[in-house]
């Protein structure tokens, strides 16, 4: 079967927006290669002549696609085995598998906090919300993607970003002062020093491992500063063994990677307080949900060009 070079190059053209589209609504890369998989079989599969605009076409395509999926992927979250995060993904300026992330609000429209939150909204409501929030469409735009009336699209725009704003954003910290931060943290827990970790962990500190129950993981959020400190430890002290950190910068915000003699272990989001404590620790360490970061990371010379 040959390859119709014109569709092809459109479609390369577009795929930097139709990935981030799905992966946004989404929350995962394997669902979003998927989707945009379907949708080139499906633009292959379409009398090109008749599309005036082929780049709202592939952005409808996904979108409606996204929208289905998602549906379903909303019954298997109910039975995931523990906690759920998103699928972490590099955006390291190498790479620009999410289209550009130029500008702060780009940065923030793929951040974990954010992606989580949209979990709490409903398929259509994240899709206006993306549509219109991340990629700029206009409320008339958005309802032609989503198949819904003007009216409708910004309603659904505007009872997403209600939902959304009673939630407060976590404080971006300076870079340098986030990785100094992290090699403390880091350094104490490898030295099994309760104290010193204490030291530098909020009160209420929560951490959440994805595990999806491939690997050895939290099942529930460990939470309060001695717990947090004393899981952190035993945890390294029993699978810490040959793993090397890395830093990242990961959904648009600075991140370690950990890699074992196996590949990538887990991708971990610190983030911290104004008194410089740590609030929140996400763990992505679902084997299935790191795939992907792992290729990204061959692409760029693997763990050797993060640093340390």
């Amino acid at each position: 079967m040959s390859v119709d070079v014109d569709g092809l190059e459109v479609f390369q053209q577009q795929r930097g927006r139709m990935f981030g589209i799905a992966y946004r609504i989404l929350g995962t890369a394997t669902d979003a290669e998927e989707v945009l998989q379907d949708v080139w079989l499906r633009w292959q599969a379409t009398d090109r002549s008749r599309v005036d605009d082929p780049a709202a076409y592939l952005a409808k395509t996904v979108t409606n696609l996204c929208l289905t999926r998602l549906t379903t992927a909303r019954a298997r979250r109910e039975t995931y085995v523990g906690e759920w995060l998103p699928e972490p993904v590099l955006t390291d300026p190498r790479l620009d598998d999410l289209g550009p992330l130029e500008v702060v609000a780009e940065r923030e429209s793929v951040s974990m906090a954010l992606l989580m939150l949209l979990e709490r909204l409903s398929p259509a409501e994240r899709a206006a919300y993306v549509l219109r929030e991340a990629f700029g469409y206009s409320h008339r735009e958005v309802a032609e993607l989503i198949g819904t009336t003007e009216a409708n699209a910004r309603q659904l725009h505007s009872r997403a970003r209600k939902r959304l704003a009673a939630e407060t954003p976590p404080r971006r910290v300076d870079p340098g002062r986030w990785r100094l931060l992290v090699e403390r943290f880091v350094a104490a827990a490898q030295l099994g020093d309760v104290a010193g970790l204490e030291a530098l962990l909020a009160e209420d500190v929560v951490s959440r491992a994805d595990g999806g129950g491939k690997v050895v993981a939290a099942r529930n959020p460990v939470i309060g500063r001695q717990k947090v400190a004393r899981y952190l430890i035993g945890v390294l002290e029993k699978f810490g063994a040959g793993v090397v950190p890395g830093f990242a910068e990961v959904n648009g915000e600075p991140a370690v990677v950990a890699v074992g003699p196996d590949g990538v272990r887990a991708v971990c989001f610190l983030r911290f307080d104004d008194q410089d404590r740590l609030v929140v620790l996400d763990l992505a360490m679902n084997p299935d949900k790191l795939g992907f970061t792992e290729r990204q990371l061959s692409r760029i010379g693997g763990l050797s060009s993060l640093g340390w």
